[in-house]
């Protein structure tokens, strides 16, 4: 074989080397990643284990890369301080949690209004995500920020209550003090209940010296903070899981990358949303194990006792509505819209919040 051919065949060899190897000058893109939580949360464990890997992964062969800083546990930005910094350019895409947005982002807690809702975190969470490509509104209030949302709700699951005495229906709480987080507090309106507000931080101290008689939680965190050891009645409510919050960018970055970064963070969305619902159940599982082994008295509220419940509040979702339609957003189209696919989804909701 002649020099020449070898020569030819060698450089061949080397062109389909480099060719199978990718890009050999790739742009690199910089994102900072923001929660104020720590990694021991699902959803931030999940942004770092599923979502970027999921998008690196999606961009191999193509002609950009993105240099990842994750930003978690308030080194960048607190508990609630999230959408500040995106909006400010100190961050690129994070996880902001709406549920401690009720003013800037009402309408993304649409959930937290509507008590008896769904057990289902698979099913709150696709409605209100399908809810931002069918309610302009749903979107408008994310870009007033300059932000644009992308998805992958994460959310709590099912809330229940936790008590120093056994429920069996609402005239059990006549008189006790329950303490509940922000907007749950309007759960007990009209059961005889006495409702404090409070958070993970104060639940434990609160039952142990008395201040409250009762929580209304969610079974992960309940498990975590052993507030069985205060309160050991632990009776399934079913007032539904929440959507807390989803995937959201600055809008100027985002609408500043090319469509093969886009499409690749589109990827790590459906990623983080199919793993984060997976870790959720795995945990729920073994929160309600937990408790059980470790004192916990578990029962569940009868359907009649729900009806029953759900029809002493007051119509908490259309006053919430009407609020929102003050404010010239679509209260009403919101609410209407969430019932709807919770009641497609197979939910058997108490009441039809819609009939006052």
């Amino acid at each position: 074989m002649s020099l020449r051919s070898l020569l030819g065949g060698a450089a061949v060899s080397a062109m389909l080397a480099t060719a199978a190897a990718g890009p050999a000058h790739a742009e690199t893109i910089d994102a900072t990643v923001v929660n104020g939580h720590p990694p021991v949360f699902l959803w931030v464990k999940t942004l770092s284990e599923a979502f970027i890997p999921a998008v690196d992964q999606a961009l191999e062969g193509t002609d950009y890369d993105i240099d990842w800083m994750e930003a978690y546990g308030g080194t960048l930005a607190n508990v609630g301080g999230e959408l500040e910094a995106l909006e400010d350019g100190l961050a690129q895409i994070g996880i902001v949690p709406s549920l401690f947005e009720p003013s800037l982002l009402s309408l993304q807690n649409v959930s937290y209004v509507t008590p008896f809702g769904s057990p289902d975190v698979d099913l709150v969470l696709t409605s209100v995500d399908d809810m931002h490509d069918e309610i302009p509104d749903m979107r408008k209030l994310w870009e007033e920020h300059d932000l644009v949302y992308l998805g992958g709700g994460f959310g709590l699951e099912d809330y229940l209550l936790m008590t120093q005495f056994p429920v069996d229906s609402i005239a059990d709480l006549e008189g006790r003090k329950i303490n509940a987080p922000g907007p749950a507090v309007n759960w007990l309106k009209g059961t005889g209940a006495v409702g404090v507000s409070g958070n993970l931080t104060t639940y434990y101290n609160d039952l142990q010296t008395g201040v409250t008689e009762g929580v209304i939680v969610f079974p992960t965190a309940a498990a975590a903070a052993k507030l069985q050891e205060v309160a050991k009645y632990v009776t399934r409510t079913h007032f539904g899981a929440q959507y807390a919050g989803g995937i959201v960018a600055n809008k100027d970055w985002y609408d500043g990358l090319p469509d093969e970064v886009k499409a690749a963070i589109d990827t790590g969305v459906e990623a983080f949303a199919k793993a984060y619902r997976a870790g959720l159940e795995q945990r729920v599982q073994a929160a309600f194990t937990s408790m059980e082994e470790n004192g916990a008295e578990i029962s569940e509220l009868s359907p009649e006792a729900q009806a029953e419940w759900a029809n002493a509040l007051p119509n908490i979702p259309m006053e919430w509505a009407k609020e929102q339609e003050d404010k010239g957003l679509a209260g009403t189209v919101v609410v209407e819209t969430y019932l709807d696919k919770l009641r497609a989804g197979g939910a058997e909701l108490p009441r039809d919040w819609t009939q006052n």
